[in-house]
């Protein structure tokens, strides 16, 4: 069974409101809200409402939610002007890849060129 909220999740706080964001977008499945250690002009990070622990967890593996994460940060790219320059989206999985916490999240990063290898 999914659990719909971990109070001790902080993404699971700022999707409901007791810790405040910078949202910019929100529907019934999905969050986005700015980065609030940009490495980037463009840093949102694109959240499920319900806490799922990150991209390897088999909550993750529902191809709708994925799909709709995708989908909102994509249209989120071209509202912030960065579709037709190019952005990044990047998932962290586990502490070894700099996943800070645990709430599946997708990182939407553009507005600078970005180089390669990241890291």
């Amino acid at each position: 069974m999914a659990l719909e909220f971990d109070p001790a999740c902080t993404f699971c706080r700022i999707v409901a409101g007791t810790i405040p964001s910078a949202g910019i977008y929100a529907d019934d499945a999905v969050f986005a809200f700015r980065d609030r250690n940009p490495v980037a002009p463009v840093h949102v990070l694109v959240v499920p409402r319900q806490h799922i622990p990150g991209i390897n967890s088999p909550l993750a593996q529902d191809g709708v939610l994925l799909s709709s994460l995708i989908r909102v940060a994509n249209q989120i790219a071209g509202s912030e002007g960065i579709a037709g320059s190019g952005y990044r989206l990047l998932w962290n999985v586990g502490p070894d890849a700099g996943q800070s916490v645990f709430h599946l999240h997708l990182h939407l990063i553009g507005g600078r060129p970005l180089g390669w290898p990241p890291g």
